[in-house]
């Protein structure tokens, strides 16, 4: 069953605040890098090793994104809106 904030339909609502989200992305990240260098790293040029680079890195930036919204922007709208 999803959380609260699973069931909005706006991308912009639901970054930074679910976790189970984020524990996918942590693990898909985990999962990625390692099967790049399981299975790419000895041929880093081929078409799978860079479709695993490119997962990798796009599971990175989203998981970079939640984290920043949730430890900058959602303390810095709460202290703005306080003062």
């Amino acid at each position: 069953m999803p959380c609260q904030y699973c069931n909005e339909h706006w991308f912009w609502k639901k970054v930074g605040r679910c976790q189970r989200c984020m524990k996918q992305l942590i693990c898909l990240s985990i999962f990625s890098w390692l099967a790049w260098w399981y299975a790419g790293a000895s041929n880093p040029k081929s078409i799978e090793s860079v479709t695993i680079l490119v997962a990798g890195f796009g599971f990175h930036a989203l998981l970079f994104l939640h984290l920043w919204m949730r430890f900058v922007v959602f303390p810095w709208r709460r202290k703005k809106i306080k003062s």
